[in-house]
């Protein structure tokens, strides 16, 4: 429990580390403001006219597909943040703390959070400048920003782990780009997965990326009435679908990350 307590301790102190770093790096702040707004006015007036979703409007359907990309593109900032700090010795310093082996991985994994955040916030002021509602209650909005943040904090443990195998944040990224690029497009984030052809539309159902976007829009009201009910049962129940991807990979990879870590600065 004592270990446990300074962990969470320790972890915040380089949480509070890693955010004060928005300030005083310009280039992280830009990415983390614009890069959503030019998402979704991208997608909005690029693809709006040009798919026609059947008894509702493409931007409300587009929008939860933009929040689950952009807040998983954002946990790369924890891989890419390790592995800057592994790059520029920042590691080897904190290894000579009075400090939790834990806390630097539970530390960024934390401030990523707040990225997302600032992201999902700025996204959110975005999609009602273009025409997305909330059209459902108060409190599944809130659930649907919630579980839009518990995966991305999920997905955030991979990319620790990631950050920690590889040499350099470049790599970081163009890894990570190759994982998260088919899982975010092979999905139901911006065309309807009945539209993709065969094993590519079974893919999409059972891709946890779906569920997360399947489950936003419920939360959201987005889905429009009249809209037949899903066949696979990650889409009938995409909440659940999505909490249980999110412990799944949190008991896996929380454990190896920090197991990487120790070895890391055992050397």
């Amino acid at each position: 429990m004592n270990g446990l307590r300074a962990a969470i301790g320790d972890g915040l102190v380089i949480a509070r580390r890693n955010v004060i770093k928005i300030v005083r790096v310009p280039e992280v702040l830009v990415f983390v403001l614009i890069s959503p707004i030019m998402f979704v006015l991208l997608f909005a007036y690029v693809f709006g006219s040009a798919i026609e979703i059947p008894g509702g409007s493409y931007r409300e359907f587009l929008i939860a597909g933009i929040f689950a990309q952009t807040v998983i593109f954002g946990a790369t900032f924890t891989g890419a943040g390790l592995a800057e700090d592994m790059q520029k010795g920042i590691i080897q310093r904190f290894k000579s703390l009075p400090m939790s082996r834990a806390a630097v991985i539970v530390g960024r994994t934390a401030s990523d959070v707040i990225y997302n955040v600032l992201s999902l916030a700025i996204m959110a002021l975005t999609g009602l400048l273009v025409g997305w509602r909330i059209r459902g209650s108060f409190l599944d909005a809130v659930i649907g920003f919630a579980i839009l943040l518990l995966f991305a904090y999920a997905f955030s443990w991979i990319m620790a782990l990631v950050g920690l195998l590889v040499p350099s944040p470049e790599v970081v990224n163009n890894a990570s780009f190759i994982v998260i690029f088919p899982l975010t497009f092979i999905a139901n984030t911006f065309v309807p997965s009945d539209t993709l052809p065969g094993p590519l539309k079974t893919f999409a159902e059972w891709n946890p990326v779906s569920a997360i976007t399947q489950a936003s829009r419920e939360l959201f009201g987005n889905i429009p009435p009249g809209t037949p009910e899903p066949t696979a049962w990650p889409l009938q129940n995409p909440v659940v679908y999505t909490i249980i991807w999110s412990f799944l990979i949190i008991a896996v990879f929380a454990p190896l990350a920090v197991a990487q870590y120790r070895r890391v600065t055992q050397r």
